[in-house]
């Protein structure tokens, strides 16, 4: 088995509460500087740069899971990866099906750029991205999984945007291919007071917003070689890959 350094969980200057850095090229410079050897990107409710990310990580090595972070109806986070462009865009028509027409106020809540390798804005995206979408947790994890991709509830510990802050818990029978934990806790410690979340593979990831949080927060993805197959695997712990969490 060979250990990746993994950042799952990265935002870029697309989110609203991205930084204006964040562009694509930026963020896989960041990541080669960090010594990533995968990285997620999700941002809020748009699956628009990931394709432009991977193929520029690509040319140095770093593979790309490509997704989005959903806002479920209970305004709960979600991290949706997919391995394909096709499922990556069929997921994107569903949520813009869904995601609620709120005019962006870019003065309080910033831009919603997109931008091309040469970092030349091509778009300006006019609804606010961070809105709950108009389908539950279940309903977004059936599509997910319609897709061939992957569910993790975001940060599941925090205090805002999570299931414990929503819900008040994680459901025991909550359907998902894994949970992210904060950098704010370990996983042993919330493993002992969530004993019946044992059976969920971990990940714990930056959240980056600003570039320089790249890769200050990552797990170790123990698998045999770098591939979505090879991740989902290390995800559910199955023939010998597992998720390694630092803290």
């Amino acid at each position: 088995m060979q250990c990746y350094k993994a950042d799952l969980h990265i935002h870029t200057v697309l989110s609203p509460c991205g930084d204006l850095e964040m562009s694509p090229a930026n963020i896989v410079s960041k990541a080669v500087e960090a010594q990533l050897d995968i990285i997620g990107i999700t941002d809020h409710n748009s699956t628009l740069h990931a394709p432009l990310v991977r193929d520029l990580a690509l040319r140095q090595g770093i593979m790309t899971l490509m997704g989005a972070e959903v806002t479920s109806r209970e305004e709960v986070h979600c991290l949706c990866f997919f391995e394909f462009d096709s499922e990556l865009n069929e997921f994107q028509r569903w949520i813009d099906t869904l995601l609620p027409k709120i005019p962006l106020d870019e003065e309080r809540f910033g831009y919603q750029v997109v931008v091309n390798e040469q970092e030349e804005i091509t778009a300006q995206l006019p609804y606010l991205l961070t809105s709950a979408i108009d389908a539950d947790i279940d309903a977004v994890y059936d599509k997910v999984h319609s897709l061939n991709g992957l569910f993790i509830p975001a940060h599941v510990n925090r205090e805002a945007n999570s299931l414990t802050s929503q819900l008040g818990f994680v459901p025991v029978d909550l359907r998902a291919d894994g949970l992210e934990i904060s950098r704010h806790v370990k996983k042993h410690e919330f493993i002992k007071k969530n004993a019946y979340l044992k059976r969920f593979g971990f990940i714990q990831s930056s959240d980056a917003h600003y570039i320089d949080s790249i890769g200050q927060t990552y797990c170790h993805a123990m698998m045999d070689h770098k591939d979505f197959s090879e991740f989902r695997m290390a995800l559910q712990a199955k023939e010998g890959r597992y998720i390694e969490n630092i803290k």
